[in-house]
Parts: C-alpha cells; sequence; structure tokens
C-alpha cells in the first residue's frame, strides 16, 4: 500500500460574485413577486457573496462539466499536464444530464488521453465520495495519481421560470400561488463553482497534504430522506420518484426542483454530525486538541455557533480559532464546497510542516457524513 498525497488544489467560479440585492434580477421573481423569505433567509445563512454561471439575462455561461474542465486545467504547472492523468473522479450532485456520467462529459472535454473514470451522485458528500475513489486507487497502487473534483451548476435549477406552472396551477386551483418553503428555501442557499484535487503517490512541491484517511458515516436506515430532487416526498416520508408521475405533473408540481424538509433537517442534522465525528475520532484514536484546522462544510451561517456547541456537548468540542470557512463569500457550492475550502488554506502560505487539517462534510439527503484527516509533509 502507498501513502497518498494531495500535492496540488484548485478552484473555478463563475464571472463575478453576486451580492444579496443581486439574486432576485439573476435568478427571477416567481409569479412577478418577490420572495418573502429570502431576507429571511439571508439574514440567517450569513452569505454575503456567492457565484452563478449566468449572464445578465439569466442564460447559462458554463456548463457543469465546463466548470469542472475549468478547475481541472488549473491544476496544471510544470510538473503536471493534463496528459499525465491517470484516474479522474469526478462528484456532483448537480449532472448536466442524467447519461452519460458527469466524469465522461469533463473528460470528453479535457480531450487529453484515454484513462480510468469514476462519477460519484449524492449530495455534499458527492465530492468527498471522489476523494475517497481517488485516494484508494493512489493507495492501492492502481494508479501513480489521480484527480477528484468536487462541483455544482445549480443556479438553472432555481430559475423563476422552473416555477411558474406550478404558481399557474396553485392559482388555477383557487390556491396561493405561492411556492413551498421547502423549495422556495433552497433559492437562496445554493451556488455555483468547482474545485479540483491533485493526489499522488509521492509529496511534491512545497505544500502536500498527506491523507491519513477518510470515513463515511451514513444514517439513511434510520432517517427519512431530507434534502431531493427529481421526485417528491409522500405523507409517509417516502419519495415518490418523478418517473411515477404523469408528465403535465413535473410542471405542475415542479418535481425536479431541489427541495428540503428543513423540520427533518434541523432535527438531526448537528445530532448525527457529532455523534459521527465522535465515532470517527474514536476509531482512529485522536483528539481534537491534535487539530491545527478545522474545515467544516457548513451549509448556513444559522447551524456554525450550533455546530460549535452541540460538538463541545458531545466531547470533541473545536475552537472556534481553529475553525477555517469561506461561506460568507463563496456560498454554499454544495459537493465543491470542502473543495472550495481546502483550496484556499492550501495555497494561503499558512500551512507549516506537521499542521493536522480535519475535513468534515455533511449530508442532508438522507444524513451522511464525511471525514478526512491530513497531515502537512
Amino acid at each position: 500500500m502507498f501513502d497518498v498525497y494531495i500535492t496540488g488544489a484548485s478552484k473555478f467560479l463563475p464571472n463575478e460574485p453576486v451580492s444579496n440585492d443581486e439574486i432576485e434580477t439573476k435568478l427571477g421573481l416567481i409569479n412577478g413577486k418577490k420572495s418573502k423569505a429570502k431576507n429571511i433567509i439571508l439574514r440567517n445563512n450569513k452569505i454575503i457573496t456567492r457565484y452563478y454561471a449566468l449572464d445578465e439575462n439569466g442564460n447559462s455561461t458554463h456548463s457543469n462539466a465546463e466548470l469542472t474542465r475549468s478547475a481541472v486545467e488549473n491544476l496544471q504547472n510544470e510538473n503536471f499536464s493534463l496528459k499525465d492523468i491517470q484516474v479522474l473522479s469526478c462528484g456532483t450532485s448537480t449532472p448536466d444530464q442524467l447519461l452519460p456520467s458527469h466524469s465522461a462529459m469533463v473528460h470528453g472535454l479535457l480531450k487529453n488521453h484515454s484513462l480510468e473514470l469514476n462519477s460519484s451522485s449524492g449530495v455534499c458528500c458527492a465530492g468527498m465520495n471522489a476523494l475517497k475513489y481517488g485516494y484508494l486507487s493512489v493507495k492501492s497502487g492502481n494508479s501513480e495519481n489521480a484527480v477528484c473534483t468536487g462541483s455544482e451548476k445549480v443556479s438553472t435549477w432555481l430559475l423563476a421560470d422552473r416555477f411558474e406552472h406550478e404558481a399557474e396551477n396553485l392559482k388555477s386551483l383557487e390556491e396561493q400561488p405561492v411556492i413551498a418553503f421547502k423549495k422556495d428555501f433552497l433559492r437562496w442557499m445554493l451556488s455555483d463553482g468547482a474545485g479540483a484535487f491533485l493526489l499522488q503517490n509521492k509529496p511534491v512541491g512545497k505544500t502536500s497534504l498527506k491523507i491519513e484517511w477518510i470515513d463515511f458515516y451514513s444514517y439513511a436506515y434510520e432517517l427519512e430522506t431530507c434534502m431531493y430532487a427529481g421526485g417528491d416526498k409522500q405523507k409517509d416520508g417516502s419519495i415518490k420518484p418523478w418517473n411515477d408521475y404523469k408528465t403535465e405533473e413535473w410542471l405542475e408540481q415542479s418535481v425536479f426542483s431541489i427541495k428540503q424538509d428543513v423540520k427533518v433537517l434541523d432535527e438531526n442534522i448537528l445530532e448525527k454530525g457529532a455523534l459521527s465525528m465522535r465515532e470517527a475520532l474514536k476509531k482512529h484514536n485522536i483528539t481534537t486538541e491534535d487539530i491545527t484546522y478545522f474545515l467544516p462544510h457548513v451549509s448556513s451561517g444559522y447551524f456554525v455557533d450550533k455546530l460549535h456547541d452541540k460538538l463541545y456537548e458531545y466531547g470533541i468540542g473545536v475552537p472556534k480559532e481553529k475553525w477555517f470557512m469561506n461561506l460568507p463569500y463563496v456560498g454554499n457550492v454544495g459537493s465543491a464546497s470542502i473543495y472550495l475550502m481546502l483550496e484556499e488554506l492550501m495555497n494561503s502560505g499558512r500551512l507549516k510542516k506537521g499542521d493536522i487539517i480535519l475535513l468534515s462534510v455533511p449530508e442532508s439527503g438522507r444524513f451522511s457524513y464525511a471525514y478526512a484527516y491530513l497531515t502537512v509533509v
């Protein structure tokens, strides 16, 4: 078995940052009216700017595959080119199409050479799943390197016209044409972007991060679905998939929109997060005192203090001065968020040999959690 190192990190964020006042200009107004929930949600999530792959008219400027391709291209330097890639492992929640796979579409844009592909789906843990595939490939000796990515192109899922048919349908039923909070909520939370890591079996350059371990925990066996798309949640907690709906219902009920059951989220996301992190630390016989930098992917500023307190409640508290986050000015980029955080830290000049970094990524889809433990060498 070989040691595995993150020897490079890169990102691609499309266009100019979008302020809170510009969001509805970019995404549009549903039923011609401003959202009543928007200001409350923005005040709680504490996101000030984010990025959209949209122009001033709401047209796409980049596909998800193009965002990812650009992040991968930005890994290149005098020691590494696209033709050196042996494994390409891509994770995303929002692929451009159902088929072919996201990684195949990225590879098609790279136009480099034949290589091994992996595509990881899911929600925020998709990027970490992609990372673990690359890690295991290099560790086992299957490859000498792997490029792993996390990316999202969610802005076009959030455009107002995606919900207009539902609003019109509600009008025809003589109901208030107000889109349910579970759908409106995420319009002010999510954004676009991509990050990429280069993994190699030896350290390269001034700063390399040795991957000590990557662990995953799922609670789907006991908890119902919380975040979903391409279906709708039933009263018994089950998900009715898009292909069981009539074609006209896809638009009338915004079946393909991204939705989140905020009640289920609030009840479980922190509790299971603290529980899983405690299990991971116990398994590897380490404590939070060993950590130099704690990088938690937190979907909203609303959860930051709550997570801090919950970790202390479970006996694994991490002082705030060890936390490193960029949520306020990068936004919640789902599976790409952890890549964007580590890229910023890794290229900041702050890291020194011997520093320990803990990555923490929750996924509210059906409550999965991923952790990675890194040492600066």
